[in-house]
């Protein structure tokens, strides 16, 4: 589901639904995953686990989770520590920050990107980089 094998399996495992014919609003705070089909308004959803956002949820909340999939719609701030994806049906408004970021050809995100972990640049790349800030 999230493009990478995980040997903690029961942080897959789905622990918590808020299912499509339920409004959540306040703070949700458990260790494994949740799927949300519903609508949660307000608060924050906070998980060590994964939590995935349906195609017909609406999310307007901060969400704090190891890996964060979205088919739905999302207003606020999102938290992944691993991953996010925004899938083909799936909006975003917000900032996120994430350690990595995948974004479907008809998904849609507006906000600020921030990934947490920059690389290393290559050695001819921080060598031109250098010599192009010494020039000017």
């Amino acid at each position: 589901m999230f493009g990478k094998s995980n040997k903690n399996l029961p942080l897959d495992r789905i622990e918590t639904i808020i299912g499509p014919n339920t409004n959540f609003e306040g703070h949700l705070k458990c260790d494994g995953s949740v799927r949300i089909d519903g609508v949660c308004e307000g608060g924050v959803i906070e998980t060590v686990g994964n939590v995935i956002v349906s195609p017909d949820a609406m999310v307007a909340a901060d969400i704090v989770a190891r890996n964060v999939s979205v088919s739905g719609a999302v207003t606020g701030k999102i938290k992944a520590s691993d991953r996010l994806e925004i899938l083909s049906t799936g909006r975003v408004w917000g900032d996120v920050e994430v350690g990595s970021f995948l974004l479907d050809e008809d998904g849609y995100f507006r906000g600020q990107l921030v990934m947490k972990e920059e690389p290393e640049l290559p050695p001819q790349l921080a060598k031109t980089g250098a010599a192009d800030k010494s020039a000017k």
